[in-house]
């Protein structure tokens, strides 16, 4: 019998060897099975025992009673155990020892890798070598586990995972509770308030389900809550200001709003009017007042207001 690294065989206790273990024959090769791997009673000789295989720390085959979370092939969710800097992720397999996701399968960018603790969509594998190591399940993996998005999730705020992040866009696993494994929806940037990573966890609202049955995520409120967010937020910021004022306006370019108060220039707009409408604020050569301040003396903007 060939033993394969990440499968599950049945053998036979051939005999024991204090202090190690046991050895297990697959025909024409003997494998250790430690006493620290084992699960419930102590097997006897010609016992028939179902073991997972796998390299220990010298690289030699070795047999585990113990169960993992997925064997060769096969997809699991794995919690990112430990990080090293140069070889990748270890992701805990439910053996008490890590299966490496390695560096080559991570985002380039580091913000958008992932954190000790979160947990990545991963599919045990062959290296070169035939060690295990992890790869990054993606669409092709996860496609056809998923399902199309109830309408009634229209406007609704649900709980995703990343399992793909791009800086122009993030796509995720949508948690589908009782009705199955899950949704793939996607974050465009222009709807992201910041930089997903690999394997976290947020909560966006459901902006869109497509023909496909996938799902446009937003991180945004909705517009009506989010004017009155925003313009409560400008009007703090004017009452902060000397004379109740800001050089700010319609007409100020969109990276500036985005930099300045992290929202787009629509929604920035949104909330200027809002205000404009209700009479709390006024503008005056590009810049906003506070009503009843746009005589105030202006001083310059300078970079530290």
């Amino acid at each position: 019998m060939s033993l394969i690294a990440g499968t599950t065989v049945t053998l036979e206790v051939m005999r024991e060897v204090s202090p190690y273990g046991y050895f297990l024959s697959a025909g024409d090769q003997d494998i250790m099975l430690h006493y620290t791997e084992l699960v419930g009673s102590k097997p006897k000789i010609g016992d028939k025992v179902e073991v997972f295989i796998f390299f220990d720390t010298e690289d030699r085959p070795a047999a585990t009673m113990k169960k993992p979370y997925l064997t060769l092939g096969e997809m699991a969710l794995l919690e990112v155990a430990d990080i090293h800097p140069r070889l990748g992720c270890f992701l805990e397999m439910g053996l008490g020892r890590q299966l490496l996701l390695p560096i080559g399968e991570l985002p380039e960018l580091i913000e958008l890798r992932p954190q000790i603790g979160d947990k990545v969509f991963a599919i045990m594998e062959h290296d070169k070598q035939g060690r295990l190591r992890a790869k990054l399940a993606g669409e092709q993996e996860l496609a056809p586990l998923a399902l199309p998005a109830p309408e009634s999730w229209q406007g609704q705020t649900v709980t995703a995972r990343v399992y793909k992040p791009l800086q122009m866009g993030t796509f995720v696993l949508v948690d589908a509770g009782v009705l199955g494994f899950g949704i793939i929806g996607m974050v465009h940037s222009s709807e992201r308030s910041r930089l997903l990573r690999l394997g976290e966890v947020i909560e966006a609202r459901v902006a869109h389900i497509r023909e496909d049955g996938r799902v446009n995520l937003s991180m945004g409120h909705r517009k009506e809550v989010g004017r009155d967010v925003d313009s409560a937020a400008l009007l703090d910021f004017l009452a902060s200001r000397p004379g109740g004022g800001m050089p700010y306006s319609d007409a100020t370019p969109p990276d500036i709003i985005k930099q300045r108060f992290g929202i787009s220039k629509s929604a920035f707009k949104r909330a200027l009017g809002k205000l404009m409408k209700e009479g709390l604020v006024t503008q005056k050569e590009n810049w906003t007042y506070l009503a009843g301040k746009e005589e105030a003396a202006a001083e310059p903007e300078t970079d530290n207001q």
